[in-house]
């Protein structure tokens, strides 16, 4: 594994970049199994004409720190963080990143609640507030709320507002996709001042492929989310289903005409809703094989075409059979 000031790079599940100077952030999300939670600073210089990449750089680590100036606790104590995503802010400069929470579950009794969050932080690692979170994700020991590992996974900016999605159903939403149903998952909206806004439900595709054997184990939701306007978003759906490994699909969805779900506390068995309106993108497995765990995805400079360039990025899992990968594409109507 690759090494960077004292620190294991690894586990890049959140990618985004400045414009302005074209310096990447990634985040890692080692829960101190290697070093305290942490984002690092670099360069993935993609040619303007031809698209390609012509150099990927580790510049900077910082560490997160908590509002009272420590460092974020290690897996399995109290108020760990488990960072999934992260967004430069080009009006203010800050960050923004999401912790994607912790509980017990069948699997894991010994494991404290440790609510999911939304926090700002400085590009000297140091807490600068949080967002609200809604009441209808607020972790339990019980089965309420978001499941464990499926909390915030997806954040992006709007022109106008911020948006993160939780990766799957809560508890009170339905069970999680299988190759006989998909599941709903929810995008919360907030107005640029931190104010909570809406809520919709996301229907997640069915496993596109059952595990092997059968009885196996298999994951499915969505890992990143990217604003190409206040009302449209790209969505990667990520499955991973044993004996099989990973697909992944990119959607494109418009919040306009899809019901605000904020105040329901159900939507499996309730009152009806119109869902989030989406469109297959693309299969990113047409395009690199074997498909890795792709979880970051951000915009990238503008291409001589006229096109957006967008960087879709894996996270290795600290796994010698993954790899840290990046994919850049041509994008119009962005």
């Amino acid at each position: 594994m690759m090494k960077f000031q004292n620190t294991t790079v690894g586990g890049l599940s959140g990618i985004d970049r400045d414009p302005r100077t074209g310096t990447w952030y990634f985040i890692s999300d080692d829960r101190w199994r290697y070093n305290p939670a942490r984002f690092y600073t670099g360069r993935l210089d993609i040619d303007p004409a031809s698209g390609a990449f012509t150099d990927v750089k580790i510049t900077g680590v910082t560490t997160l720190k908590r509002p009272d100036g420590s460092p974020y606790p290690g897996y399995g104590k109290p108020e760990s963080a488990d960072p999934e995503t992260i967004r430069f802010d080009q009006r203010t400069g800050r960050l923004l990143w999401a912790h994607e929470g912790d509980r017990p579950d069948e699997t894991h009794k010994d494991i404290p609640v440790s609510d999911l969050f939304v926090r700002w932080t400085g590009r000297d690692g140091r807490h600068r507030g949080q967002l609200p979170i809604p009441g209808n994700l607020k972790l339990t020991a019980e089965h309420r709320g978001p499941r464990r590992n499926f909390g915030f996974e997806g954040l992006t900016f709007s022109p106008r507002g911020i948006a993160a999605m939780v990766e799957g159903p809560r508890y009170e939403d339905g069970t999680p996709p299988t190759v006989e149903h998909g599941a709903a998952t929810r995008l919360t909206l907030w107005s640029r001042d931190g104010r909570l806004r809406a809520q919709y439900a996301y229907q997640v595709d069915k496993l596109p492929a059952a595990p092997v054997p059968p009885t196996g184990d298999a994951d499915s939701g969505v890992s990143e989310i990217l604003a190409i306007d206040d009302h449209r978003y790209l969505a990667l759906e990520r499955s991973w289903m044993q004996g099989v490994d990973y697909k992944v699909k990119l959607y494109e969805f418009d919040t306009r005409g899809a019901t605000n779900v904020l105040a329901r506390n159900a939507l499996s068995g309730g009152a009806r809703y119109r869902p989030l309106a989406k469109r297959l993108v693309a299969d990113l497995g047409r395009y690199s094989t074997p498909v890795q765990n792709l979880e970051g995805m951000a915009w990238g400079p503008r291409l001589k075409s006229g096109e957006c360039s967008l960087v879709v990025g894996s996270d290795d899992n600290f796994d010698s059979r993954e790899v840290t990968q990046f994919l850049a594409f041509g994008i119009r109507g962005c």
